[in-house]
């Protein structure tokens, strides 16, 4: 297990940047991308590469993943359903470095379906509300439902675009990006109820099972 938080640089944008779901496109080529190296629970038998990439302008954070898969499926309908039963990405994060252990769960499924809280330490947690959920803009390169599940490799993406004035309505202290300032988070990949479950992490967690909401072992990110 490390000692010290894994990092990445986020590299900011003179403006916002289409959302296509393309990992080629030229705004992301320079980019350099982090890896779900990590996995808890047993070692999956099947383990999906899985990479992503950030960006952010004044207004919002983009983001894109790029998954390598088999065994994918996705028959959420709604969001704040439970799309970690699906083939999902997930992006944990507290926004600013003096928030303790706060965070948010932005949890997307292959095919676009988000599940979005918020957790402020010691509080009950909230979900965002459908009305915020719905200005996240994303992009999938799958249909919204992937049922039954696909069995053949099979790479697929997903992007979106977070505003930051989502982040502030539920957390009032949260710290909009600019040079130097540090985020807190981590990246996760999983597929609860597929035919080959797995829990893959970027930072490490140190859990004996499975459990992702574990704001201690976030790692950090780097505004440049």
């Amino acid at each position: 297990m490390r000692t010290e938080p894994l990092e990445y640089n986020v590299t900011k944008l003179p403006a916002a940047t289409e959302i296509d779901g393309i990992w080629e496109r030229p705004a992301w080529q320079s980019i350099e991308h982090l890896a779900l190296a990590h996995h808890m629970g047993d070692a999956p038998v099947h383990r999906p590469h899985v990479e992503a990439k950030l960006l952010w302008d004044d207004d919002a954070l983009t983001l894109i993943f790029r998954v390598a898969d088999r065994y994918v499926r996705a028959v959420a309908e709604n969001h704040q359903d439970p799309v970690y039963k699906d083939s999902c990405v997930e992006f944990f994060f507290t926004p600013g470095p003096d928030l303790g252990l706060s965070y948010f769960n932005l949890e997307i499924n292959c095919g676009g379906t988000m599940l979005f809280w918020w957790h402020p330490k010691n509080e009950e947690a909230m979900p965002v509300a459908a009305e915020d959920c719905d200005r996240i803009e994303i992009a999938h390169s799958l249909p919204k439902m992937v049922e039954p599940e696909i069995k053949e490799p099979t790479t697929w993406t997903l992007e979106y675009r977070l505003p930051f004035d989502i982040l502030r309505k539920y957390c009032p202290a949260a710290t909009d990006p600019a040079p130097g300032v540090i985020w807190k988070a981590n990246f996760y990949k999983c597929a609860d109820e597929s035919s080959h479950p797995h829990w893959l992490t970027w930072a490490p967690v140190d859990h004996p099972t499975p459990r992702f909401h574990m704001p201690g072992y976030f790692g950090a990110l780097l505004f440049k």
